[in-house]
Order: C-alpha cells, then structure tokens, then sequence
C-alpha cells in the first residue's frame, strides 16, 4: 500500500471497479439513475422559462408617451468670457536695494528638520520715521558643530536689521540696534507690548524665545522679566501680538511644532531611497501645545496657556495635537473678540473661538476649516484671510504640502461655517505640485481686489531623485482676482505677466509685502532656506488709483492692532484689517492699501477700532497716504 501513494488516482479507482463485479452492476444502476434526473431537470427548467415569458408579457407596462421633450436641470456654470489679464512686473532689486542677507540654516549633513524650516521676516517702521524698514531672521550653525557657545567658530550668524531711507534703499542697522545675538531662530512678531509708541520685536526659535523691546531704535533684551522665553527644548515657529481678553494691550500668541531633539531625529534614520539620510516627515513626531502670555501692563505677562482651552490633547493618550506653523487672528463671527485660526502640519487646523475673559472653544471640525474635502489632514504651513469677493465673503487661504492643493476656506452663511472653495476658484488645480509655505492676500495691481501670493519650495534637495513632478526649488506663484462672473475668479498669472525676476525658482520659506518705496503699490520680499532673501520690487504700469491708511491707535496698542477699515468708493465697498501677523514666520506692514481701479474719489473711511469705536473720517483726495488718530466717541 505504501508503494501505491504516488500512483495517479484514477488509475487505483479503475482498480477497485474490474476487481468487484458487484460493485459495477450498482453502479451501473446509479447511472440509470442520474441520467434521468438529469432530463427531468431540463424540462423543468424549459417550462419555468415558458411560464417567466408569459408572465412578462402579461405584466410589463408601455413606456409613458410624451408630446414634449422632458427638461433635464443642468448645472450653473459661471460666465466664462475671455478676460485680460494684467502685466503685474516685480524686479528683484536685492542687491541695488542693499540687502545682502544668506540665511544660515545650519546644516552639515545630518538632514535634521528645523534646518529645512527657516526663516522669518518682517516689514515695520522700527525708528519711527513713517517708511517700513525690514527684519531677516536668521539661524545659526547648532551647539554641537561650531553654534552659539562655541568659542572655536565665528560662523554664528544674527538676525538682521535694514533700515530704510524711505525710497526703498535699505541700510544694515543690526549692530546700532544690538541685534547681536545669534539663536537658531524661526520667526518673528511685531507689536508695541508696552505701549511707548516703539514697536518691540518678539524672535521664535528651536530653544528659547526672544523679547526685544524697543528702547526709541535700540533693543533690549527683556525676555526673562517678562517671562515668554517659553521651554528650552520647544520649538516655536509663528507668533503673534493681539488683544485677546478685551483690556486694550497686546498679548502673545505663539505657535509650537513637534516635540524636537537631535537624539530624537537622528534615531528614527530617515531615508529616500537611493538617495540616503533625509529628512522626516512631521508624522514620525509627537505634537505640541501652543503658549499664550496675557499682557499684565507692567511689563510681565502670566502664561494662561494651561487655562485659556488651546492645549489639545488627544482624548485617549494625552499626547498634545498640535504641530502648528502659523496662525492668522481676525474676528471670525465680529462679535468683538478676537479668535486664532492656526495652520498645522499633518494633523487638524484649529480654530479658537473666542469666548472672553481669554477663554477659548476649538471648533475647527465644526467650522469647516479642520480638515479637506474629503476629511483628511493636510500639511498645512501659511495662513492668511481677506473679504476677497469685497462682499463680506471671508476666505481664509493656507499653503498645503506638495500633492496637496492650497485651501481656500470660504464663509457659508452661517456663523463659523466654511467650505473649502479652492476648486470651484480656479485656486485648487495650480497649487497641486507646489509646496506652498509664505502666502498673502494683497491688492497687487490696485483694481481693488485682493489677489493671493504664494512662496513656494521643497523640504528635500534630491526630491527630484524620488518623485519626478516635485522640485526643490520652485517659482512663486501669483494668483490675480478676476472677480465673480468669471470661470475662475482666481488666476494664475503666467511668468510673462509677473516678470523673469519673479518667475526664478527659489527654495521660498517667509513672505511678507510692504510699499517699500512710496509709489502706493505693493512690493514683496522672500525668504529662502539657507540661500539670499529675495526683494521683489512691483513695477506695475496701471495707472489705478489708491488709498493707503494707517492708523494711531490708543497708547496701549498705537498701531490699532486688529481695527478693521472699511472703505467706500465708485469701485465699492472694501474692507481690511489691521494685522502685521499672516503668512508663515513673517509680519506685513501695519497699513491698509486699497486699489480703487480707475476711481479718483473715495465716499467714506469708516475705521472700526478693537474697543468697539467707529470712527468715520473725511477724505481729501486719493493716491495718497491717510493717517488716522483714535478719537472716542465723546460721552453723554
């Protein structure tokens, strides 16, 4: 039997069968058998058949006769009528401006994230003088490899300060202002905390952070009695100046990003294939929580973060959420207080519904802006907000990872209600390949329609290597507002309409935009990783009037900090806020520049200041610049 195992088996059947002749007749028997239940089977089946035809015949009904065509409901689709787009030239004037700024970010090989993150940049009037001089945060090679403390190198490398002469030529001014002293710094926050009318300068970093006040052009480190230095080991990316609990001064907000070390980073050992180490992503980190200091009056202020209801946490681990980037404060529901709208890398933005007395609620989910479309997180870096349609419509744009379009939340009727529009724009499609990080609304050829800018780069310099659509080096990209009516209302202007200048790829981190030369329009500054800031000056030839308002607020916040303009013209109704703090690591100038198109008179300035004043003021005439003073309402 054993010799048998491996015999084909029907051959041991037919063994078994001619060996048994009983065995055969039944199953000789059991054929008869099978064969005629095989033709009842038939049978039943033809007359089941029969009997389905004639039932469908007695049971269909005849289609319904029309005498018309029966309308079919198509979708709307907006006007797409040919539209001209604009020449909007900027010309790099960086090195005829004087600035000659390399961002150091530190790197020497062992690909460790924040070197792949800076760096800052602002635009503010730091000496009082009524032009906008410009802040470059820079990093520094780290501790361990020749950084601060490290008496064996001279490569430690301090922010810089230019002042400007007021045509647009910049002057270095670090050390008169002794700006002297190297961090590994991230971004940058513009406000007056101690209202003496000198804007006072708050530096984020990997590490500690940095409060500089203003002492009339001089800075003075008074970051420990102040107590916003924040932990040695956070790591802090945008930060912003902002009335939250209603009492006039400016508090601090400040963004943190992932829970950061060297020892944590170099252990995972990241890698692309066939390229090597590399960078990691966000996710291979836990998250953070974010700091918020209230302003106490006397020069200190009091950590709430713990308290104020912006510490998320997951409900399960207690592992903190947060890995935030940036953060845009505007009165979402103009209730009077202050909410932060804040962009984070990889996990859910926020939203921080103001409720008083410095106490939050985080709807982000609820409102709309938390996720995309389709309920995922994003990498999301800069973040900005405007009245983009000048309609009341608020849009609130965040630059996404590569392979991920920029958002553009848009507000549905409802209070704190948005959907993600950037489709239905004409935003979504173009942003999909970039990487987008700095990004703005701002009126670029003053036809009184916010446009959008976007600063673009990679994280990965062999990015190419792995993935061929993505580059490490991009052009920006700038989006003109056609309007409604349009098939896109926003769109992508070719390099021929924006210059070679500003076409030439750039590893672009911070963005930030001011009237650098006091023509009325609008010109731009880039930062990028480890290579030359980049200032874009804007030539355009439109010949369309403006409108630019700065205001004088109270002592305790002279820059009016959150004060929303709203200007009234043949071209309509525009309205802006006052707040330096948008983009990514950066701060803009603290003034409102309106395009009034081919008007040559404004109706109405109607200043709506934080304390809940409105304030209505006369116009003498336009292209010019307004300044305007606080002045209360007199009493009863």
């Amino acid at each position: 039997m054993v010799g048998k195992r491996n015999e084909d088996p029907r051959t041991v059947v037919q063994q078994r069968a001619t060996g048994d002749d009983e065995s055969a007749a039944d199953e000789e028997d059991d054929a008869r058998i099978g064969y005629a239940l095989r033709v009842s089977l038939i049978v039943m089946a033809v007359m089941l058949g029969i009997g389905g035809a004639v039932a469908w015949g007695l049971l269909r009904k005849e289609p319904p006769e029309y005498d018309e065509p029966v309308a079919v409901a198509l979708p709307t689709v907006r006007d797409s009528a040919a539209v001209q787009l604009p020449a909007i030239p900027f010309v790099d004037v960086t090195a005829a401006a004087g600035i000659d700024f390399t961002h150091c970010n530190g790197a020497y090989g062992e690909k460790l994230l924040p070197e792949t993150m800076g760096g800052g940049c602002a635009f503010f009037d730091y000496d009082n003088d009524g032009d906008q001089d410009l802040l470059l945060v820079n990093s520094c090679p780290w501790s361990w490899h020749g950084g601060p403390g490290d008496a064996s190198t001279a490569a430690a490398t301090p922010s810089v300060l230019y002042r400007n002469d007021g045509s647009g030529r910049f002057e270095d001014v670090t050390a008169q202002a002794d700006l002297t002293e190297p961090i590994y710094g991230m971004g940058c926050a513009v406000g007056d905390f101690d209202g003496d009318g000198w804007d006072d300068l708050f530096i984020t970093a990997v590490g500690e952070n940095v409060l500089l006040r203003n002492d009339q052009g001089r800075f003075v480190d008074v970051t420990e009695t102040a107590g916003v230095a924040g932990a040695p080991d956070a790591w802090s990316t945008s930060a912003c100046w902002c009335d939250v609990d209603g009492d006039g001064d400016l508090d601090l907000f400040v963004c943190n990003y992932v829970r950061w070390s060297r020892e944590i980073d170099l252990g995972q050992d990241f890698r692309l294939v066939g390229v090597g180490r590399a960078y990691g992503p966000p996710t291979a980190f836990e998250g953070s929580v974010p700091y918020l200091y209230l302003n106490e009056g006397d020069g200190s202020f009091s950590d709430v973060s713990a308290s104020a209801g912006i510490e998320i946490r997951n409900a399960d681990t207690g592992v903190p959420v947060a890995k935030s980037l940036a953060v845009r404060p505007i009165d979402l529901d103009e209730d009077g207080r202050m909410d932060l709208v804040v962009a984070n890398d990889t996990v859910r933005n926020f939203v921080f519904h103001n409720l008083g007395q410095a106490q939050f609620e985080e709807v982000g989910a609820a409102a709309g802006l938390a996720f995309d479309s389709g309920g995922n997180a994003r990498g999301a870096m800069g973040i900005d907000a405007a009245d983009f349609r000048n309609s009341d419509t608020l849009g609130i744009a965040i630059g996404n990872f590569a392979n991920e379009m920029t958002a553009l939340y848009i507000a549905q009727d409802s209070p704190l209600q948005f959907s993600d529009g950037a489709i239905s724009t004409g935003l979504g499609p173009p942003t999909r390949l970039s990487l987008t990080f700095g990004l703005f609304f701002f009126d670029a050829d003053l036809d009184g329609r916010p446009d959008l800018f976007a600063a673009n780069g990679h994280l990965e310099q062999d990015i190419n290597q792995v993935q061929v659509s993505q580059h490490y080096e991009q052009a920006p990209q700038l989006f003109w507002n056609a309007g409604t009516g349009r098939s896109s209302e926003l769109v992508l202007l070719p390099p021929e309409n924006c210059g070679d200048d500003f076409s030439l790829p750039l590893v672009g981190r911070g963005a930030t935009y001011a009237d650098i030369d006091a023509d009325g329009d609008l010109d731009v500054l880039i930062t990028a990783v480890g290579a030359r800031a980049r200032l874009l000056r804007n030539d355009q030839q439109t010949g369309h009037h403006w409108l630019r308002v700065a205001l004088v607020g109270p002592e305790a916040n002279h820059r009016g900090i959150g004060a929303r303009i709203l200007v009234r013209s043949g071209e309509g109704a525009q309205k802006r806020d006052i707040m330096p703090t948008r983009s990514y690591l950066a701060q803009v100038e603290p003034v409102a520049t309106f395009g009034l198109g081919d008007s040559e008179t404004v109706d109405e300035v109607t200043v709506s200041w934080p304390d809940g004043t409105r304030q209505t003021v006369e116009v003498p005439g336009v292209d010019q610049l307004l300044t305007v003073s606080y002045a209360p309402a007199a009493g009863p």
